[in-house]
């Protein structure tokens, strides 16, 4: 192929002695790269998606020859302007290619420093406009490749939270879709649209607004911060698990997405992400190559991210997740799916027969409950029930479900002896309450920005900046209160405690708490399925009915001006 394309450039270029023989050898050189480049790259979607060690050295060879390329078609510019009639489009290609390495190496070690390289090479195309000649050669094919770019260009801005460069790459990709349907007259443009739908919707899935005096939107950031996690003092007595793993899967039928992540998702995966470092600062520091000493900054704990899976897609990565964890780690599920309830009365109460939550069945149920009336006695295929994951407990095992069947995991049974924990979502939110659920789970909203929730809850939708970082501040006081309560309890589970450790875990704990107390304080929710449930049970009164952090809620209340959406004396309601 490469010997072909040669003749063609050649023979273009004027007659073949003509040419010099180190412009030859340049032209050669570069199509050898750029072929050997493409095999690669394609030879990525073979990888298995799973497992964490196979894939290292196959993306190792891939950047090395996209690197390779890359400085050779900067160093080699003139030449192959000249003899092989390189586009700007072609240079954006590789531009776009490099990115989308350094974002699958994101997805594969979730590391967040790779996002801001993806970024890097994703703005470069847009500043240098490499995609500008495009629209003026009349191949769809390349339009669609540059409306591509921008997409993948979206989710990785999204990712970094990057929400004012996200707004005008909406508008360009909007007026982009209008010249693309309008010259070509596509069959296409329906999807382009919904695209555009679904970033639109994805921006807006925050209910409260942070605004700066003038203003302008704040964009928060939700990772963990060197402050985040409340700091564990002298003495307190917790387990030394680390969280190595985790699988947050979304089935939601309904709720905001784009690529293929849910709201509920994407918030779930930032929780558990660190904010993240500029990579070439990282290495550069002064210093840093003679220190023998490790940095003390931990990694992110790996991820997988599903969306929609079949319950063997399901099984497959929890099976690899289960065999690759380290000694002393934690396996973290978080599951944010449609509950499926049992279609037939039993008499047992086994971890089959309360239902659980929806698998995908790789096609769309228009008619579910006509599947499960053939026979009352059979289980739901589609679901993932509580005995689903009995396997895996024989690891150190801390799952989340937001479900309006949550409770069906309250049933579990600690078989093996490891930690264990599930902490459950409400099953159903107050009337009162507007439908936010598209918008995402309030319960996860909780877990991934709880002074968001609280705002929510309380009735508001927008804030000052000043008073947001005054809230955030007292609210970081609540969290290392939780903590304390939490490790003086006398009667706490402990496997709360093994798991207390982990900088991760124990802020997902600590908004846990805080989010049902809110909820049991909060005058509109007043049934028992309004509120947030776990496996093992938390003692009441020392965590989320203890008079001190109540106080402490009603005082946040009072900072904001709401304090007459919480019950003031809430002991004497139970």
């Amino acid at each position: 192929r490469t010997e072909f394309a040669l003749k063609e450039i050649m023979s273009s270029g004027g007659a073949e002695d003509d040419i010099p023989q180190a412009e030859r050898k340049t032209v050669t050189d570069f199509c050898y790269l750029l072929d050997k480049s493409k095999q690669l790259f394609n030879g990525l979607r073979d990888l298995p998606q799973y497992g964490q060690k196979q894939w290292q050295s196959y993306f190792g060879r891939t950047f090395d020859v996209y690197t390779k390329l890359w400085k050779f078609q900067q160093q080699h510019r003139q030449v192959l302007d000249n003899r092989y009639g390189l586009k700007r489009w072609q240079i954006g290609e590789i531009a776009s290619k490099i990115g989308q390495l350094y974002y699958h190496y994101y997805l594969r070690t979730s590391e967040t420093s790779y996002l801001n390289e993806a970024f890097s090479f994703y703005s470069a195309i847009r500043q240098r406009s490499y995609y500008s000649q495009v629209n003026k050669e009349d191949r769809p094919e390349l339009v669609v490749k540059k409306l591509r770019y921008y997409a993948r260009f979206i989710v990785v801005c999204l990712l970094l939270n990057k929400m004012d460069v996200v707004k005008d790459l909406v508008k360009e990709l909007s007026d982009e879709i209008e010249d693309y349907t309008h010259r070509f007259n596509t069959e296409d443009q329906v999807e382009w649209n919904l695209v555009l739908q679904e970033v639109a919707a994805f921006i807006e899935a925050d209910p409260v607004m942070v605004l700066n005096d003038d203003n302008t939107i704040v964009i928060t950031s939700n990772r963990l911060s060197e402050m985040g996690a409340p700091l564990l003092e002298q003495g307190m007595i917790v387990g030394q698990l680390a969280l190595a793993d985790a699988l947050i899967i979304g089935n939601c039928n309904n709720q905001v997405k784009f690529s293929e992540l849910t709201i509920d998702m994407f918030r779930m995966l930032q929780a558990l992400e660190r904010e993240p470092m500029n990579l070439a600062s990282q290495m550069n520091k002064p210093g840093m190559q003679e220190s023998t000493e490790k940095p003390a900054r931990r990694e992110n704990p790996h991820k997988y991210l599903l969306y929609k899976p079949t319950f063997s897609q399901l099984y497959t990565f929890l099976a690899a997740s289960f065999k690759e964890l380290p000694a002393n780690s934690v396996l973290l599920i978080y599951l944010s799916a449609t509950g499926v309830f049992p279609s037939g009365r039993s008499d047992s109460e086994g971890p089959y027969d309360f239902g659980g939550v929806l698998t995908n069945s790789n096609r769309d149920i228009i008619n579910g409950d006509a599947i499960h009336k053939r026979n009352q006695s059979y289980k739901e295929m589609h679901c993932l029930h509580p005995g689903d994951l009995y396997p895996f407990t024989r690891k150190p095992l801390f799952i989340i479900v937001d479900s309006s069947n949550s409770v069906a995991y309250k049933n579990f049974t600690n078989l093996f002896g490891q930690p264990l924990v599930c902490l459950l979502s409400p099953t159903a939110y107050p009337k009162a309450l507007q439908d936010q659920s598209q918008r995402g789970s309030l319960f996860t909203l909780f877990l991934n920005n709880p002074l968001m929730a609280f705002l929510f809850v309380s009735g508001l939708s927008s804030m000052r900046r000043g008073l947001w970082e005054k809230c955030q501040e007292y609210l970081r006081k609540i969290n290392r209160d939780i903590a304390q309560l939490l490790t003086h309890s006398r009667s706490i589970d402990q496997s709360f405690l093994q798991f207390f450790g982990d900088e991760f875990l124990r802020l997902l704990l600590t908004r846990f708490i805080f989010c049902s107390a809110t909820m049991r304080m909060h005058k509109i929710f007043r049934e028992t399925r309004n509120y947030p449930e776990s496996y093992p049970q938390l003692p009441r009164d020392e965590t989320v009915e203890n008079p001190h952090l109540q106080k402490h809620i009603l005082e946040l209340a009072s900072i904001l001006d709401v304090r007459n959406v919480f019950l003031e004396n809430t002991l004497d309601d139970y």
